[in-house]
Order: C-alpha cells, then sequence, then structure tokens
C-alpha cells in the first residue's frame, strides 16, 4: 500500500495570534497537494486558536504532553486536555525535549505509550547529536531511543537530515522494528524550500517534520515537494 506522504510544522515558542493568523491566512488560501497529509505544531496556548482558524484539511499537534492523565504537574498538558481543544496529534521527544528540557528515552517512551493509549497521533522524534554521530555511534543512540517504545503503533520518526545519514538510519531502524505495528520515517532538520525535492525524492522518506520553515511561506513549497 502506498504510504501517504506527511509533512509536519513544528513552530516551537513562536509566534503571536497575529503573525500566526497571517499564516494560517496563508496556508487557508493557498493551492496543496491533496495526497499530502499536512500538521502544524502549535504552542500550547494556541492550540485552540490555530484549530478554530486553521483550514480543518490541515491537522494540528501540540508540542509536548505529560504521561499522565490528570494531577499536581504544573505546566504540563494532558492528551485529554488536547484533545478538548480539537486536535489529534502531538510531537513527542523532539531533540531540544531530549537536550534542553532533560527528557530521557525511558520519559518519552511513556509519554507515547500514553498519548497512544488516548488516542492522538504520534510524531515520535528521534536522533543523535552531532558528538554521537561523529563518535560512530548513531546506531546506538537511535536503537536505544526506539527500543523504550517497541511494541507501540509508532507514527512517525525524525533523524536529521542528510541524505546518506538518513539513509543510514532508516535502513537499520527498519531492520529493528519489523514487530512493530507501523512505522515511518520523516525527515527533519534542514528542510526548507530549496532542499525539500532533493529530500522527498529518497525511496525511505515518507515526509517531513519541519521548523523554522514551517513559519515561512515557502512552507507551501515543503508541502508540494511531491508534486
Amino acid at each position: 500500500m502506498t504510504r501517504k506522504f506527511f509533512v509536519g510544522g513544528n513552530w516551537k515558542m513562536n509566534g503571536d495570534k497575529k503573525s500566526l493568523g497571517e499564516l494560517i491566512q496563508t496556508m487557508n488560501g493557498a493551492k496543496v497537494d491533496p495526497n499530502v497529509e499536512v500538521v502544524c505544531g502549535a504552542p500550547s496556548i494556541y492550540l485552540d486558536f490555530v484549530r478554530s482558524k486553521l483550514d480543518p484539511k490541515f491537522g494540528v499537534a501540540a508540542q509536548n504532553c505529560y504521561k499522565v492523565p490528570k494531577g499536581a504537574f504544573t505546566g504540563e498538558i494532558s492528551p485529554a486536555m488536547i484533545k478538548d481543544c480539537g486536535v489529534n496529534w502531538v510531537i513527542l521527544g523532539h531533540s531540544e525535549r531530549r537536550h534542553v528540557f532533560g527528557e530521557s528515552d525511558e520519559l518519552i517512551g511513556q509519554k507515547t505509550a500514553h498519548a497512544l493509549e488516548n488516542g492522538l497521533g504520534v510524531i515520535a522524534c528521534i536522533g543523535e547529536k552531532l558528538d554521537e554521530r561523529e563518535g560512530g555511534i548513531t546506531e546506538k543512540v537511535v536503537f536505544a531511543q526506539t527500543k523504550v517504545i517497541a511494541g507501540t503503533q509508532l507514527t512517525g520518526f525524525m533523524p536529521p537530515a542528510t541524505q546518506c545519514h538518513l539513509q543510514l538510519c532508516e535502513d537499520h531502524l527498519r531492520r529493528s522494528v519489523l514487530c512493530w505495528v507501523a512505522h515511518r520515517f520523516f525527515s527533519s532538520g534542514s528542510v526548507t524550500g530549496g532542499t525539500c525535492k532533493e529530500l522527498a525524492s529518497q525511496k525511505d522518506v515518507d515526509g517531513f517534520l519541519v521548523g523554522g520553515a514551517s513559519l515561512k511561506p515557502e512552507f507551501i513549497d515543503i508541502i508540494n515537494a511531491k508534486a
């Protein structure tokens, strides 16, 4: 079965109602490939706003959630809260969550399991740091990150993107996750309007998770990279 191309936009901690409203207007008015699934990761405070303004053909994702339904966890949000905003996706395990906020592989695995159990689509991120890549331990790192969520119906992986590196990671991961119900591989970290067509042409790349470029008009070009 042909895999539908997927483009996620991770807006990170950027934007306000004015700037995001302008971006949403651009997206709503653009001609986009109907065969591409598009999901935008909005700051949690704007999830309601984005979901109410963005055309329903585009999905919306939270950028994080916690591993339990409720409780004394100041500043966290739950899958149930995300769904209550009409949002059906969440990004988990992003490198900034791992390396800025110190989230462990185990915690990310617990979050992923809880989100999936509660009906959210999960964009689960994996990838090594530069020093780990240069040290030749890419496979060890990405395997450790994936094995804690083995057995879950995972919707995506995002290794950092360069063509050769991407292929190495994906070949290794496909060998490692044959027992999983679903697995898709997305390119992240180097996707721009200038690189998207070349990356999209790689046979094992099922889509993109786009950072800063998803806040710019070139995001439309990235969505249409396979056209």
